[in-house]
């Protein structure tokens, strides 16, 4: 048997200032209906991406689309510096959605020794 293809890609930039959350979430998905594996790290501003509570009136809502992300299986975590850093990860009613994996960036090299595909964002 065939073992599935990964993807991972790396987020910089916060939601709704650029169109990177909204790219890395069609790649992701894409790849995720393609069969792969998908890996999703969210460095600096992008640890704002799987807040949950937003509510954009002009823009899709990232937080949502992130969501069926982890559904269909993705494995997203969140630098948990870059998120401590813009007062994330020491809330103790986490701020971020079900599924989301506070982690650090040495999980970076890991992934892309591992991966088929990497892609920077941000």
């Amino acid at each position: 048997m065939k073992e599935k293809k990964t993807l991972t890609l790396i987020l910089t930039e916060g939601p709704y200032r650029s169109q990177y959350a909204n790219i890395a979430y069609e790649l992701a998905n894409s790849a995720l209906n393609n069969g792969y594996n998908v890996n999703i790290f969210l460095y600096m501003d992008a640890t704002h991406i799987p807040r949950r509570g937003q509510n954009p009136h002009s823009f899709p809502n990232v937080g949502h689309q992130y969501k069926k992300l982890i559904k269909k299986g993705a494995d997203i975590r969140v630098c948990i510096r870059c998120a401590t850093a813009r007062g994330h990860a020491c809330d103790p009613h986490s701020p971020y959605m079900k599924g989301i994996k506070i982690s650090t960036v040495y999980d970076i090299p890991e992934w892309i020794s591992k991966s088929d595909k990497v892609i920077s964002l941000g």
